[in-house]
């Protein structure tokens, strides 16, 4: 993933670059940040370290009140599985929607059930919030 975003990085240099005659204005990481995401619909724990900061990004964990209170993600959203029917009108369809939940089960049937109503811009973590504390993440209590 990380030669993914150098090789983007270069991109947007080069397209700077070669923008014409002036000499190229150095490319910040808010324009590096702007670039459109195209996630695959499993993404692991480090993509999403890299990119829950952005603005077109939402962070959905679908575990239940007692599960996110023991240790979730910091910015993200709590939407039990079980209440995700009910309250759609809440997921945004503007951004890039990143399901969560313990081990990847849950947020893979979230993400599956949005597919099926509508929702072209989910994704699901894969190995939820274990893989995300296993590979050392901060964890909000």
């Amino acid at each position: 993933m990380r030669q993914w975003y150098f090789g983007l990085f270069i991109l947007v240099l080069l397209l700077v670059a070669c923008g014409g005659g002036n000499p190229a204005a150095p490319v910040t990481e808010a324009e590096v940040a702007n670039v459109p995401l195209d996630l695959a619909p499993e993404v692991d724990v480090h993509t999403v370290a890299t990119v829950k900061e952005r603005d077109d990004v939402y962070l959905l964990d679908v575990r239940e009140q007692w599960e996110y209170d023991e240790g979730h993600i910091p910015g993200v959203t709590l939407l039990p599985m079980g209440e995700v029917p009910s309250r759609l009108d809440e997921i945004p369809t503007d951004k890039e929607v990143i399901v969560t939940c313990r081990t990847g089960n849950r947020s893979g049937q979230v993400t599956d059930f949005l597919r099926q109503n509508g929702f072209d811009n989910v994704h699901n973590m894969q190995g939820g919030i274990v893989a995300w504390e296993q590979a050392g993440y901060e964890v909000s209590r």
